[in-house]
């Protein structure tokens, strides 16, 4: 696996999170040269692009609700790498608010929610997509979620972002093509802490209640990550779970 993506370099947005920093360090391992790009915590970004295997990776600022922020890291990683073939937005906000609870979802938690999993990822691909295309063959992987079609997941505004999530990716599946594939990375339950409040002991629960009885790590999305990126040539426009059967 050591030179599977030598000579690529790969921009990981949401570097510094738990999915995030797993895929950074299995590309790094697969030979590629990262860009961990993080919104607000660079003392993490900065060592885990020391801890990468391999050299020339670099820590990079992105705010995906802020087109101007995305426009500046696409800026610096262009003018320090001039290339980009792998895209994998991993960026993404939840805010709990229980299905029954309609008053509890309110404007801002449905406009935040939208602008960092939707609205972030598509101004991104709409930066990169042309250092995607002229790699000839770019790819982007998009960290969705199995509640995009099972109606279950930290609220209905997230469940309604990552199914529209989805969408973008079978449409510009279709739009890029053939220069540049497109697919979703669909976990279940991931045993981090990106949603607000869940514990240790309900990600357990929750686990053991999949046909495989097993929690995803991180690990797990990443490498189902690089496995779309590296050993699925001909796979462009669709959604792979890394769920533990939980979506079945």
């Amino acid at each position: 696996m050591s030179d599977t993506l030598r000579g690529k370099i790969a921009v990981v947005v949401g570097g510094s999170g738990g999915i995030g920093a797993a895929t950074c360090e299995k590309l790094a391992q697969a030979g590629a040269t990262v860009v961990v790009g993080y919104r607000s915590r660079r003392e993490t970004a900065e060592a885990l692009v020391k801890s990468l295997s391999g050299t020339g990776h670099t820590a990079l600022p992105i705010c995906v609700t802020d087109t101007a922020s995305i426009t500046a890291f696409h800026a610096a990683a262009v003018s320090r790498f001039g290339r980009t073939d792998i895209l994998v937005n991993a960026a993404g906000t939840t805010t709990p608010v229980g299905h029954k609870d309609l008053d509890g979802l309110t404007d801002e938690i449905i406009d935040e929610v939208f602008a960092s999993n939707w609205r972030g990822v598509f101004a991104t691909i709409r930066a990169f997509a042309p250092l995607l295309k002229t790699s000839g063959q770019g790819v982007i992987i998009n960290v969705s979620s199995i509640a995009a079609y099972k109606g279950f997941g930290s609220s209905i505004a997230y469940c309604g972002a990552k199914a529209a999530l989805d969408s973008m990716t079978h449409t510009l599946a279709l739009a890029l093509a053939p220069e540049i594939r497109v697919l979703s990375v669909s976990p279940g339950m991931v045993a981090t802490n990106f949603v607000p409040g869940r514990t240790e002991a309900e990600i357990a629960k929750a686990g053991a209640a999949t046909p495989l009885g097993l929690v995803a790590q991180p690990s797990h999305v990443a490498d189902t990550i690089y496995a779309a990126i590296a050993h699925m040539p001909l796979s462009t426009g669709i959604r792979i779970a890394v769920d533990a059967g939980r979506g079945l």
